[in-house]
């Protein structure tokens, strides 16, 4: 009888060690996940305001609006048809340094031929 509660104390015990390692590694698997979804999000908004900027839009209107509403401000630099996003991707836990995030894109119909 005594040996299987000095076992089920040290299963506790255990278990007490073990979890905030689990939520430890949980949080920074959500935080890459944010991270890529970020990166993505920022490439898409590229290309679509590098289309806009190949046919005489406004470029960084096009990228601000194809950005979500959680990664404005972004900076947007276009040079012709080529358009450079950054934005900061959010941070879920506090001391975590930001996550700088950029992607760019470009339309070249000389590349196509």
């Amino acid at each position: 009888m005594r040996g299987e509660r000095s076992q089920r104390g040290q299963a506790s015990a255990e278990l007490l060690a073990i979890v905030p390692l689990l939520l430890v590694s949980g949080a920074a698997l959500v935080q890459a996940v944010v991270g890529c979804w970020a990166l993505l999000s920022a490439g898409e908004a590229a290309r679509a305001a590098a289309r806009i900027a190949h046919v005489g839009g406004s470029a960084e209107a096009a990228a601000r609006e194809a950005l979500p509403a959680l990664l404005q401000p972004a900076e947007v630099y276009v040079d012709g048809s080529k358009v450079r996003i950054e934005v900061q991707a959010p941070v879920l836990l506090p001391g975590i340094p930001d996550l700088p995030v950029s992607a760019s894109s470009a339309l070249d119909p000389a590349a196509g031929s």
